[in-house]
Order: C-alpha cells, then sequence, then structure tokens
C-alpha cells in the first residue's frame, strides 16, 4: 500500500489540490472487490466568489458537506441522471471541493490480497467514472478512508504532462467560466 493521502493534503488551495492529484490512485472498495484507477482529469471550484461553485448560493443541504472538513467526499446528481464526485478542500469553513472529471488506467482486484487486473471500461468522463465504480450519494459526506470505500493513495506515476484549461460545462458563472481551473494529464 502506498502512502494514503490525508486531511492536511486536502487542507489547502483548491487549485493546487486539483493539479496535485492528477496521477493519484483513487481506490473504490464494493462487494464484490477494489477498483482504482489513476486521477486524469479535475476541476477546482473555489468559494463563494465562485459563481461556478455550487456554494456561491451559500449553504444549502446539498451543499453543507463543501463548508465541512477537508477530504470529506461531496457527490451530487446532476441532470436527473449522473453522479459527480468531489473532494472538499480548503479549512472548514471555506467551501471549495475538487470535481474528479476522469481516470486512467483502471484496474480491479477481488481482494486486498490478490493483484491488480486491467479493466476496460469507461472511466473518461465523471458520469461514466461513478457508473463504472458504483460511486452513489450514499457516500456524500463521509471521510475518504478505506473504512468508507473510497480512498486517494500517492501512485509514483508522474503524468507526461498537465494540461491547464477553463472549467467545462458552467457557462452560467459569466466571468468565472473562463477561469484556468481544470486539469488533465497526458501520460505516456
Amino acid at each position: 500500500m502506498n502512502a494514503m493521502l490525508n486531511r492536511d493534503f486536502f487542507e489547502r488551495d483548491t487549485r493546487i489540490v486539483a493539479k496535485e492529484l492528477i496521477g493519484k490512485w483513487l481506490y473504490r472498495k464494493t462487494p464484490t472487490g477494489i477498483y482504482r484507477a489513476l486521477i486524469a482529469e479535475t476541476e477546482a471550484y473555489h468559494g463563494q466568489d465562485d459563481l461556478g461553485c455550487h456554494c456561491s448560493k451559500g449553504v444549502t443541504p446539498r451543499t453543507k458537506v463543501m463548508f465541512g472538513p477537508p477530504g470529506h467526499i461531496y457527490v451530487y446528481l446532476i441532470y436527473g441522471m449522473y453522479e459527480m464526485l468531489n473532494f472538499v478542500t480548503m479549512p472548514e469553513g471555506f467551501p471549495a471541493a475538487v470535481l474528479i472529471r476522469g481516470l486512467y488506467r483502471l484496474e480491479f482486484s477481488t481482494s486486498e490480497k490478490s493483484s491488480f487486473q486491467p479493466l476496460h471500461l469507461k472511466t473518461d468522463g465523471p458520469g461514466k467514472l461513478t457508473r463504472t465504480l458504483k460511486i452513489t450519494r450514499n457516500l456524500n459526506s463521509k471521510k475518504l478512508h478505506p473504512e468508507t470505500g473510497i480512498w486517494i493513495e500517492n501512485a509514483g506515476i508522474e503524468p507526461g504532462k498537465i494540461i491547464t484549461t477553463p472549467r467545462i460545462g458552467i457557462d452560467y458563472a459569466k466571468e468565472w467560466k473562463h477561469k484556468p481551473w481544470r486539469y488533465v494529464a497526458e501520460f505516456s
């Protein structure tokens, strides 16, 4: 087992966390076994001023988790059909999270003691990856940890290059839609 990322990793500037999550292992434990994949694409949502962030309208039952402690899971439903996986960042009280948009090199193991085998399932989009990894709103507000079934570990694999672009699908966010807070890996 590699070093698991803890609260200190997430209790930093959201944009830094979003970029540094690229190339880390995302683990998802299910009743049938353990999935893992490298994080390949993220987006940062940072504070109440960010009109792309759900917290721009303040604390609601949906956004309460984003105001909470870093290193927790924020899962929400979009378009009535796709679960979106996010990780809360920044010190408690400052609303922010990183959306996990895409994964690379998906693998599966039937137990913690057996080796991981490659899987050829779609994880190149936030809705696809949550469906593949069986991530639902039942995980909302839980801590990133093996006991809850989702955690992040250092992988020791560096992407060849990380491209920075504006975030996707937030045309409603006015000038905030142009912020270069989307990070995409080019693995070699």
